[in-house]
């Protein structure tokens, strides 16, 4: 199984990604959307990353999800760039024959894409710009699937 990683500036299509996971074989396709929040006037969100470090830290977790569950496919996309409430973050869509796989899979994938995965992230409120820190429960969900 070769995971799809992309990180990208532009829009993903849902329907698209998770139709591209489903083959014969395939008993179920989860997957995880993210978008941004407008939480206490939150204007923008403006993510980097550190290119080809990040694609090997994603696929380096996939080949991990894949060696733990009998995954059929995997697609993790990661927008960068300005973006404004409302809009999608990140999809991680993950394809098994059974669907407690394919959970499990995706929740992996997404405790560590929030942990280890190197992006930066700004919040711009009105006039000002704040980078956002780690999160003590973001450490402490990728934790519970240490071996």
């Amino acid at each position: 199984m070769t995971p799809t990683i992309r990180i990208q500036r532009e829009a993903f299509d849902l329907a698209r990604e998770a139709e591209a996971l489903s083959r014969d074989g395939v008993g179920a396709v989860v997957s995880f959307t993210g978008h941004v929040r407008g939480d206490g006037g939150l204007t923008s969100l403006v993510l980097e990353h550190y290119p080809g470090m990040t694609e090997r830290e994603i696929a380096r977790h996939a080949q991990e999800a894949a060696s733990r569950w009998p995954l059929l496919g995997v697609t993790v996309i990661h927008r960068i760039g300005e973006l404004k409430p409302g809009e999608r973050i990140v999809l991680v869509a993950v394809a098994a024959s059974h669907r407690g796989d394919a959970f499990a899979a995706c929740n992996f994938l997404m405790d560590h894409l929030k942990t280890t995965a190197t992006f930066w992230k700004q919040e711009r409120r009105g006039g000002e710009t704040v980078w956002v820190e780690a999160r003590r429960s973001d450490d402490g969900a990728a934790k519970r699937w240490t071996k």
